[in-house]
C-alpha cells in the first residue's frame, strides 16, 4: 500500500510542480519515447537474465505492492507452530513427528498454519531439518552448518532479481539519452521547417531524457530497493526459525528454544516473552492477532 502511495506522490509532485510553472502535460505524453525506453529496457533485461529471474522480478514487484507479511502476529503464529511440533517431539519422541514432516499438508499440526504451508521454502527448511534430526547420526553443529548453507543459497537466489532490476534502473538514464539523440536526429531532419514544428520535436527529444531519469530514480530504483528489504525480512524470518530448531536439537526445552528464537526477531517486530508464552500455551492465533492489533493502535 505504501509503495502505491509513494508512486502517486512521486509522479503527482512532479506533475504538480510542472503545472505550477504553466507547463503543458500533453507535451510530456510521448508514446514513441516510452516505447524506445521501455522496449530497450525490457530487451536488456531479457538479454542479461534467464527466464526464471525475469519471473522472479515480476513476482517480487507484485509481492512488494501487497505489503509485508512479516508482522508481529505472523512471528507469534510461527513460534506457536514451532512450540506445538517441538513439544510433540519432546513428549512422544522424534519419531512421533515423522508423519508430520513427511507430509506437512496432511499434518494435524502444520495444517493449522496455512501461511506456513504456503511459504514453500520455510516449510521445506523446517521439515528437512527435522527429518535430519529424526534420522539421527548428525552432530548439531553440522546440522546448523547445513541450515546456514540452505539460507545462503536461498539468499543468493532472492538477490538475483534484485540485482537484475537494479541494473535495468541504472541503464534507464542512458536509454533516455538514446531516445533523446534519436529525437535530435529527427529534429535535424526538420530544419528549415516552421519554428513551431522544430520546437515540438526538440521538446519530444528532451522528454526522452526526462523519462529515463524519472523511471530510474522514481520507479525502478525504489522498487528494487523495496524488493531488497523484503528479501532481508524473509532472511531474518528464516534465521529465527533456524535458531529455534538448532536450540531444540542441542537439548533446550521447547519454550527455551522459542525464547532463543524470540531474541533473534528484529526489535520492531519482537513480541514480549509473556505475549509469546500466552500465545503458545493458550490463545494461539487469536492472541497473536489481538497482540498485533493492540500494537497497531499503540503506534
Amino acid at each position: 500500500m505504501f509503495i502505491i502511495i509513494g508512486i502517486v506522490v512521486v509522479f503527482g509532485s512532479i506533475a504538480a510542480g510542472y503545472l505550477m510553472e504553466h507547463g503543458n502535460l500533453r507535451v510530456l505524453l510521448q508514446p514513441a519515447e516510452l516505447i524506445i525506453i521501455g522496449g530497450a529496457a525490457l530487451g536488456t533485461l531479457l538479454i542479461a537474465n534467464p527466464l526464471h529471474v525475469v519471473k522472479k522480478i515480476a513476482g517480487g514487484v507484485a509481492g512488494s505492492l501487497k505489503g509485508s507479511q512479516f508482522t508481529k502476529a505472523f512471528y507469534l503464529e510461527t513460534l506457536t507452530m514451532c512450540y506445538e511440533i517441538l513439544n510433540k517431539a519432546r513428549k512422544d519422541g522424534l519419531l512421533a513427528i515423522e508423519s508430520d514432516i513427511e507430509e506437512p499438508d496432511q499434518s494435524t499440526v502444520f495444517s493449522k498454519y496455512p501461511q506456513f504451508l504456503k511459504n514453500h521454502h520455510t516449510r521445506d527448511f523446517v521439515c528437512d531439518t527435522l527429518r535430519m534430526a529424526v534420522t539421527g547420526g548428525i552432530d548439531p553443529f553440522d546440522l546448523d552448518q547445513m541450515m546456514d548453507l540452505d539460507m545462503e543459497v536461498s539468499h543468493r537466489v532472492d538477490n538475483a532479481p534484485i540485482a537484475a532490476l537494479s541494473t535495468v534502473a541504472d541503464a534507464l538514464p542512458g536509454l533516455g539519452i538514446v531516445a533523446a539523440v534519436l529525437g535530435v536526429v529527427i529534429t535535424m531532419g526538420a530544419l528549415g521547417g516552421p519554428p513551431e514544428e522544430i520546437g515540438k520535436k526538440v521538446a519530444a527529444a528532451l522528454v526522452g531524457t526526462f523519462l529515463g531519469i524519472l523511471l530510474c530514480y522514481g520507479l525502478a530504483g525504489p522498487l528494487a530497493s523495496s524488493m531488497a528489504k523484503r528479501a532481508e525480512e524473509e532472511h531474518a524470518y528464516v534465521y529465527v526459525v533456524r535458531v529455534v530448531l538448532i536450540s531444540f536439537i542441542k537439548g533446550a526445552a521447547p519454550i527455551q528454544a522459542l525464547e532463543f528464537g524470540r531474541r533473534a526477531i528484529p526489535g520492531y517486530l519482537r513480541p514480549g516473552f509473556n505475549d509469546m508464552e500466552k500465545t503458545c500455551k493458550g490463545g494461539g492465533a487469536a492472541v497473536a492477532v489481538a497482540v498485533d492489533s493492540a500494537e497497531g493502535e499503540g503506534e
